[in-house]
């Protein structure tokens, strides 16, 4: 892996660039939080991205399946998905992905996640770092260009499951 911070990143990101991507998220509320995953190399300077768990649709996968799969390799947990929530179209720069977010339900809810693997990237070279739970004040606390659009100005959780388009 490269040494230089910025080379780094770059390379984390290589696998995505210059295709466009399909991707599933799945949103989980808990006791007034949102349970979100810390991903690097999208923001400059190393600040933290939070977004919901998800990630890659995979061909011969049905949209609920490849949720499932990415909700269990990113935080250990089996989940049953909800309703359609959100449609986010995403682009910058050399990366462009369509996201497609989903209500999800965790099959035991006192199962606590923890931080997963994405297998697309090497043990040393993950783009997720860390798993939480936000409120949403505490959300609104922190720079808008480090939480996801469809999490940007929620006032309660209940806001989360009114359905956004949101296209550039």
């Amino acid at each position: 892996m490269p040494t230089d911070p910025i080379q780094a990143t770059n390379s984390l990101l290589t696998p995505y660039t210059g295709t466009v991507r399909v991707r599933v998220g799945g949103i989980l509320v808990r006791n007034g939080a949102i349970l979100l995953a810390a991903h690097r190399g999208l923001l400059p300077d190393g600040a933290t991205f939070w977004s919901p768990p998800g990630g890659g649709w995979a061909f011969g996968e049905s949209l609920k399946e490849a949720l499932q799969r990415e909700f269990l390799e990113e935080t250990g947990l089996a989940v049953r998905v909800g309703r359609q929530l959100h449609l986010h179209e995403f682009r910058r720069d050399e990366l462009q992905a369509l996201e497609i977010f989903f209500e999800v339900l965790a099959d035991d809810p006192a199962t606590t996640p923890r931080l997963g693997h994405d297998p697309e990237h090497a043990p040393d070279a993950q783009l997720l770092t860390e798993l939480a739970w936000y409120t949403p004040r505490q959300l609104l606390a922190l720079p808008l260009a480090q939480v996801h659009p469809v999490l940007r100005g929620l006032l309660s959780t209940d806001d989360v499951f009114v359905p956004q388009v949101l296209l550039n």
